[in-house]
């Protein structure tokens, strides 16, 4: 559920704009404010975890991702869904930051390599399903229930948790409150920043002075780390190249793999005509893959060095944007079909084995930390990638119209289905995928280049920290 919905709204996206009046900024921070929430409090989440009790932290996680999924679902305009989804995105973070420990504290033994290897599976697949599960929900029921339908899950999922799992928690953690408003402040900012750009240009004031704003909180941040007791992130992780390098692919691999998606379903809705569900199911060979490779490769590979395993999924991710590219002024769907399979296997190969990677890099006892890392820069990487790939969508669509208006209507698939709309968005979507390419292509060539083996033995139990 949490991951879904990082990506289920792609498909709603025409939807959402026609009903709300929602602009194509306003469209990028619906997608964007979740995964924001997520990257800026996933760490502090897991230090509140610690003190008050990775159940009750997770319980109050749920309420609010339910809460904030009614308000999604009944929200009257655009402003007030993306408030909506900024509380889902709270809510989430409690949830994402605890269920790793809940899960080491619940299973011993070989039960526990079973239940941790199903738990990188549905991460692996939850992102990539989200586009198809959006189309049906959008197409039969109305965008809103994209949103309401967590309100079941959430009852039941909280039934369960309350039922059969164990409080715990770890005395003497502080939360960094300093580190969590200056990297929040950083992410937010330059977010805004990248979305600002696309409306108003690089020189504006706005423009500048939140790019300012972030680089000055970024310089904060990481002050602030290097003087904290209990600091949100040790920053002498970074010494090592291996955990510089997998920090950097997990933030590279959502920007290149699933940051598109959105703008792909402008496409296949505003210029194909597809419905939700016919485009949501135009993008299912990017899940079908990913689920079968992470599911097979798993234990084939288990000998593998994640250097190498990591770095050839990210390549392929890489080449399967750049087959993508191929798209032009009278391509269907289909072209879309080697690119997006190739771009699944590489998700495949890469997200299961990117945590023992992280992992084998850093020392046991900063394990949570760790994962804690990743998971932040995998939504990172998707926010910025939403905000990046939209700013290079948008610039080449108004660079092939010259009406503003009819630029902004394409970019929210609003516009009519004529040749010169055809052509702006096939050329805005090649020029996206070709970005997309290269953050995939440096990520794995990056992590074959620096990330070394292990030098300490780890295996199922490794991603079992106290806190995520």
């Amino acid at each position: 559920m949490l991951l879904l919905d990082v990506t289920i709204v792609t498909v709603a996206l025409p939807q959402i704009a026609a009903d709300l009046h929602a602009s194509f900024s306003a469209l990028q921070w619906v997608l964007d404010v979740y995964a924001l929430a997520l990257a800026a409090l996933l760490l502090a989440a897991g230090s509140v975890g610690d003190i008050i009790g990775r159940r009750r932290a997770y319980a109050a996680g749920l309420v609010l991702f339910a809460l904030g999924s009614l308000a999604c679902g009944l929200a009257p305009s655009a402003a007030v869904l993306i408030t909506a989804r900024g509380l889902q995105g709270i809510g989430g973070a409690l949830m994402f930051a605890t269920t790793t420990a809940m899960l080491n504290a619940t299973y011993t033994g070989r039960d526990r390599g079973v239940a941790f290897g199903i738990w990188g599976a549905t991460n692996g697949a939850a992102s990539a399903l989200g586009p198809l599960v959006g189309g049906l929900l959008t197409e039969h029921a109305g965008w809103e229930w994209i949103f309401l339908v967590n309100l079941p899950v959430s009852v039941v999922t909280l039934a369960l948790a309350l039922a059969v799992t164990q409080e715990t928690r770890r005395p003497g953690v502080r939360v960094d409150v300093p580190g969590v408003v200056s990297f929040g402040v950083f992410a937010g900012a330059l977010t805004y920043a990248l979305i600002r750009a696309g409306d108003s240009g690089w020189t504006a004031p706005a423009t500048l002075g939140f790019l300012a704003t972030a680089a000055v909180a970024f310089a904060v941040f990481l002050a602030v780390e290097r003087r904290a007791e209990h600091p949100l992130l040790d920053l002498g992780l970074f010494r090592s190249a291996s955990f510089s390098a997998t920090i950097t692919a997990g933030l590279l691999l959502m920007a290149a793999a699933f940051a598109v998606l959105a703008y792909t379903s402008v496409w296949l809705q505003g210029v194909l005509g597809l419905t939700p569900v016919a485009a949501g199911v135009a993008m299912l060979p990017l899940a079908i893959c990913s689920f079968l490779v992470s599911a097979l490769a798993g234990r084939a590979l288990q000998d593998v060095s994640p250097r190498w395993v990591v770095g050839a999924g990210m390549v392929l991710v890489g080449v399967g944007a750049a087959l993508q590219a191929l798209v032009d002024r009278d391509s269907t769907a289909w072209v879309l079909v080697p690119g997006l399979a190739v771009t699944g296997v590489g998700v495949g190969l890469a997200i299961p084995t990117l945590t023992s990677a992280a992992m084998s890099a850093a020392p046991p006892q900063l394990g949570g930390m760790v994962a804690g890392a990743l998971n932040t820069a995998r939504q990172l990487g998707y926010a910025l990638g939403v905000a990046v790939l939209g700013l290079v969508f948008k610039q080449t669509v108004q660079g092939r119209v010259d009406d503003d208006g009819l630029a902004g209507a394409i970019a929210a698939g609003q516009a009519p289905r004529t040749d010169v709309v055809r052509e702006a968005v096939a050329a805005g979507l090649r020029d996206g995928y070709l970005v997309a390419a290269a953050a995939g292509v440096v990520g794995g060539l990056l992590v074959l280049w620096l990330v070394r083996p292990a030098t300490r033995a780890h295996g199922p139990a490794a991603p079992a920290p106290a806190r995520p």
